[in-house]
């Protein structure tokens, strides 16, 4: 009777512990190249909202609401900041370049989950708001008109640029 209870606890005990073993040797061997190819995804990303720019150094200061990490170019080239805002389909995360003279040179939407067809096209890197942003200033971001039928996602689109905008402030004299 004993043996009948305790000898599947062992056997199951043993399958769980190699399994394990398992997840944890194919995570070892993993997680550096996973990390490498995200920074490297990152890395690119900020070199397409800021072109001229040949590294960047991250900067560690206190940011807005909406920021969640800013880089200046080399040679004074600008300033990437990398924004997350709450749309209606979720969390929208962008990147943002923006020139020393505190134009937009890029937008860049990195990830969303807004409604297909009328939230995605706010977020869509090619057609949406991003493109409207270009060469906007802060005293002139209010002019870009919203997507029609997407007013939640345009309104947290338009809050991560100016939290962008508000970051610049911030950094644009920091060394």
């Amino acid at each position: 009777m004993m043996k009948d209870i305790f000898k599947p606890i062992i056997v199951l005990t043993c399958i769980c512990l190699v399994v394990t073993s398992l997840l944890a040797a194919v995570n070892l061997v993993t997680a550096p190249i996973i990390k490498a190819a995200e920074e490297e995804a990152a890395q690119q990303a900020r070199s397409e909202v800021l072109k001229e720019a040949k590294s960047f150094e991250k900067l560690d200061v206190k940011l807005p609401e909406g920021v969640t990490e800013a880089f200046r170019g080399s040679d004074d080239s600008g300033y990437v900041f990398m924004l997350s805002q709450k749309g209606y389909g979720g969390e929208i995360k962008l990147i943002c370049g923006i020139r020393p003279d505190g134009t937009i040179e890029a937008m860049k939407t990195l990830s969303h989950s807004e409604t297909s067809g009328i939230g995605s096209k706010v977020v869509d890197n090619s057609t949406g708001l991003n493109q409207k942003f270009a060469g906007k200033n802060a005293k002139d971001q209010d002019s870009v008109e919203p997507i029609s039928g997407a007013t939640i996602s345009s309104k947290a689109y338009k809050a991560a640029v100016k939290s962008a905008f508000e970051a610049y402030e911030k950094v644009k004299g920091a060394k």
